[in-house]
């Protein structure tokens, strides 16, 4: 996947907003709070993804070759993907959309009903 990509897929979600921090990462956000991150400084650096996940998948996925806790997150069970292709993009996918319903869970029932995320 690529960082255009990623974007396009992100913005698809339900609520999110989009920044760009720390040098130039893409993150993006739902109620102001961070699902999933793309970094990546360097031209033709290979774009590194960054997302929440269950506590199940931290551990499953930490395991996995390619893929590693993520810097500065992985005590909040974030993990990164290090490797071009650890992970498919179906796959890449599905756990980005679990990171965006795991943060949008957390947000307050007032805020999720602003944000058009419950009924």
């Amino acid at each position: 996947m690529t960082r255009d990509e990623f974007d396009a897929f992100c913005k698809k979600l339900p609520a999110t907003t989009h920044v760009i921090q720390w040098g130039n990462a893409s993150v993006w956000k739902v109620g102001g709070k961070i699902f999933a991150i793309c970094s990546g400084w360097g031209e033709g650096d290979f774009p590194r993804f960054s997302f929440k996940c269950s506590d199940i998948s931290y551990s499953l996925l930490t395991q996995q070759e390619g893929m590693i806790p993520a810097p500065y997150l992985a005590r909040a069970k974030w993990v990164q993907m290090e490797e071009e292709g650890a992970l498919s993009d179906a796959d890449l996918k599905a756990y980005i959309e679990a990171a965006h319903k795991i943060i949008a869970a957390k947000l307050t029932r007032k805020q999720q009903k602003e944000l058009g995320l419950a009924g």
